[in-house]
């Protein structure tokens, strides 16, 4: 995959993947970070293979297992045989593909899919949101894949409860974000609840944006964008590479700084400025 793998000037971008179980709102959040949906309204991502998105306007193309490349319609991604591909890149103009690549993963636990299908796309990861859903938060199947993740990957990643909105109680709030930190301590760089539906629909209504938990989120995604970009310039090894107990290496290139994105990442959702920190026992804030 590294003959396919985006660079700029010999330095590459950091690539974050976005994973979780079916369902748990990947297309939302990648709708939310890039202001538009990046593929057909009739496309469902349920049976593709990983999608890795970059800045650009190439047109799309599919690489298969043994690394050879072929062109593809957008209109019949779902006819792209899914066992036998690697990957699918598309390239789209807009902020957040400006400072880094996103791969947007299936399913980690569809049964008609075989968990190699994904699996085989973790060495292209430096970091990972990981979403997982509010109502049956953070499941044996997730904690058992996390488990696997390398230790430069976790401290780089963020867990995203989603559709929170859906508990419907201060009260059960309150316990599921507990319980997630409780059984997730010192495997992420940050948790945070959030509404990825309220968030797209919020507009320039600070207040609503505010509420579905995007802006702390959106933050901390800028900054470790930030991060991710000087680690990216110091190993052409993406992160899952790096194995536990060994040092990514010294400086050898100057890392390719992103331009400060728009808050947040999309032209059409409010501008704003840093929240406040807020008392680490409150939901919505980093975690280490």
């Amino acid at each position: 995959m590294s003959d396919h793998s985006p660079t700029i000037g010999g330095k590459r971008k950091p690539r974050i993947a976005l994973m979780g179980e079916f369902s748990a709102g990947k297309s939302t959040l990648s709708n939310l970070l890039m202001g538009a949906r990046p593929l057909p309204e009739k496309v469902t991502a349920t049976r593709l293979s990983p999608v890795w998105m970059s800045h650009g306007t190439d047109a799309p193309y599919r690489v298969d297992v043994d690394g050879k490349t072929e062109p593809v319609s957008l209109e019949q991604l779902e006819n792209i045989p899914v066992e036998q591909t690697m990957c699918i890149r598309l390239f789209l103009e807009c902020d957040i593909l400006d400072v880094c690549d996103l791969i947007d993963f299936p399913g980690i636990s569809d049964p008609n899919m075989s968990s190699e299908v994904w699996e085989r796309m973790l060495p292209e990861v430096d970091a990972v949101i990981w979403l997982t859903h509010a109502t049956q938060a953070w499941r044996q199947s997730e904690a058992a894949v996390w488990d696997t993740m390398p230790t430069a990957v976790r401290e780089n990643s963020v867990l995203l409860i989603t559709r929170f909105d859906k508990l419907t109680t201060e009260k059960d709030r309150v316990r599921v974000f507990k319980r997630v930190l409780r059984e997730t301590k010192g495997q992420f760089a940050a948790t945070f609840p959030i509404s990825l539906l309220q968030a797209l629909e919020a507009g320039d209504d600070y207040e609503r944006w505010d509420a579905s938990g995007a802006g702390p989120f959106v933050e901390h995604l800028i900054q470790s964008v930030e991060t991710l970009s000087k680690l990216a310039a110091r190993t052409e090894l993406p992160l899952y590479n790096i194995a536990d107990g060994t040092a990514i290496p010294e400086p050898v290139t100057t890392a390719v700084l992103p331009r400060r994105v728009k808050r947040p990442l999309n032209e059409n959702a409010p501008k704003r400025e840093r929240p406040a920190a807020e008392p680490s026992s409150k939901p919505g804030t980093p975690t280490s």
